[in-house]
């Protein structure tokens, strides 16, 4: 993977004795990465997969369940899986991103993946996570409550996991390599999929039902708005943790995150029988033509089928590209359940703070080479002016064989050189590189607040915490302000999620507790790189020593 991507936050820690967990099933899956041969826009391409399907296979477990899978790399190039949204509680190994906690599986050679889902239930969803192979690496993950738990909400006569992505009529790992050696922004994809179809998925179903759908965002790039023509959507949960209910006509979903609404199989009053489309399409402010700005269709069929070229066409209405008013109002309608059986735990107190600044910057063009970015440069994202360089050898690895020269603990919890961050952007807009990370004492209470910034211009940002849970507490536009916007910080119910976006000239604030010794990380989306946190081992007050 190239070295130049946005911040991402890495805990580490020694394992803590702890007493065992009471466990549910033990589930065993096998994952064997191939090639194989798969047709879109009349375009065959070969496409690594996981045991010939694409996209991938679903796994169900339940909470509390043990999942155990052994992935088998049978392509040439290197693979590891991320299990994207799973509380890796003492399992930091098995969390999946190459070179930060494990090296990842060479061709011919197998890892086997052993963890417990821990206090989640919902939809979580695995890809791969090494360059830019989660562009067809990717499935479901569906966590049902433990045995004998029923939902809060209406028990559905069927789920369906709708998973969003992106076809490519070129090769994915070429386009990022073009990119990454002239710095240019990667060309984008040729459409969007709905369960990695472009154009002709069907969700059959039948009057009068409830069916729950599993919405995930496994696209590399985009934010996307979703809905289904006359039909209102109930949304009741996201990254696996159940929100308080509200209807919507229209769903706005972030890469990595995933939503469960309810649907119910009748149209809304006044609707003939019809044929009712459902569409996805991007939510973007970057500039045209750097986006993928195509519309994915699928259609919902009544039962019995066989009479849609028959009946009216219904499409819904989805707003502009660039609706960020939408998308602010959206997010703000998610809060936690906050009820007994599913309390929301979010730190009242803050023992450590930071402010990430989060962007594109630019780094100098190598001598002897054409550069195809802003004036000659390559672009560079980053958080606080540092844009991450991966390192040969795994970080947690070499945390825990006291490998020196690895990473540094240096990590800039504030941004080096403050400046007016939705304004006028600085002169110089290059940024610095390392392999550095932030240390935090285990069980600490942290929080994180991420501002966008105006070089290279105002954009969404989504960024996703590997590991971890947490609170989106607070967001809004322009400028953070310390002194005024923590008294607006929702303590009571905030939602909680894996992946947040960071509102285009704006900011979000969200907090958790260090309380996952071994690892995590947080890094924008698509993943390639980042600047990291660590946990210390709190037991008995050892801290490990930084190399």
């Amino acid at each position: 993977m190239g070295a130049r991507c946005v911040a991402l936050a890495l805990f580490f820690g020694t394992l803590l004795v702890l007493p065992q967990l009471s466990r549910g099933a033990t589930r065993h899956y096998t994952f064997n990465v191939r090639m194989t041969n798969v047709t879109r826009l009349c375009k065959t391409r070969a496409i690594p997969t996981v045991n010939g399907k694409f996209p991938g296979p679903k796994i169900v477990t339940r909470e509390g369940d043990r999942v155990v899978v052994k992935v088998v790399n049978h392509v040439k190039d290197n693979v590891t899986i991320h299990w994207h949204g799973v509380r890796q509680l003492r399992t930091g190994w098995y969390d999946g991103p190459a070179y930060v906690t494990q090296c990842p599986i060479r061709t011919g050679q197998s890892f086997v993946y052993d963890f417990t889902v821990t206090g989640q239930r919902g939809t979580l969803f695995w890809h791969a996570h090494v360059s830019w192979m989660r562009a067809t690496l990717y499935g479901p993950i569906v966590i049902l409550p433990r045995r004998g738990v029923p939902y809060p909400f209406p028990k559905p006569y069927k789920e369906v996991p709708i998973v969003f992505g992106e076809w490519f009529n070129a090769d994915p790992e070429a386009i990022i390599a073009q990119a990454l050696q002239t710095g240019a922004g990667p060309n984008v994809s040729d459409a969007f999929t709905i369960n990695g179809l472009p154009d002709t998925f069907k969700l059959k179903v039948q009057p009068g039902k409830w069916y729950l759908l599993r919405l995930i965002n496994a696209a590399l790039n985009d934010e996307l708005f979703f809905s289904i023509a006359n039909h209102t959507l109930t949304v009741v949960d996201v990254d696996a943790s159940y929100v308080k209910p509200f209807d919507t006509d229209i769903v706005l979903i972030t890469p990595g995150q995933t939503t469960n609404v309810l649907l119910r199989a009748e149209p809304n009053a006044g609707c003939p029988s019809a044929t009712h489309l459902m569409l996805a399409r991007p939510y973007s402010t970057a500039a045209p033509g750097t986006f993928d700005n195509t519309t994915v269709a699928g259609v919902l069929e009544y039962a019995p089928p066989g009479h849609i070229k028959s009946l009216p066409l219904f499409r819904p209405s989805l707003p502009p590209l660039n609706d960020t008013a939408f998308s602010a109002n959206f997010t703000a309608r998610l809060r936690s359940l906050a009820c007994p059986e599913y309390p929301a735990n979010v730190p009242r107190r803050v023992d450590r703070s930071s402010f990430f600044t989060v962007g594109l910057g630019t780094t100098p063009c190598p001598a002897n080479q054409t550069c195809q970015g802003p004036n000659g440069t390559k672009f560079a994202a980053s958080m606080n002016n540092v844009s991450f360089d991966m390192p040969a050898t795994a970080l947690l690895q070499a945390h825990y064989d006291n490998v020196a020269g690895v990473y540094t603990a240096d990590f800039p919890v504030t941004p080096p050189e403050p400046f007016n961050y939705t304004g006028t952007p600085p002169n110089n807009t290059n940024v610095s590189n390392g392999t550095k990370v932030v240390v935090l004492d285990y069980n600490t209470s942290v929080e994180v607040v991420m501002q966008d910034t105006s070089i290279q211009g105002i954009e969404s940002h989504p960024l996703h915490l590997h590991g971890f849970d947490f609170f989106v507490v607070g967001q809004g536009f322009g400028n953070y302000d310390p002194a005024k916007d923590p008294a607006r910080f929702n303590l009571v119910d905030p939602v909680q999620r894996n992946t947040v976006g960071v509102p285009a000239g704006g900011w979000v604030a969200i907090r958790f507790f260090a309380d996952n010794p071994g690892e995590c990380m947080v890094h924008a989306l698509p993943p390639g790189g980042a600047h990291e946190l660590g946990i210390e081992d709190g037991v008995g007050g050892q801290r490990w020593p930084v190399a």
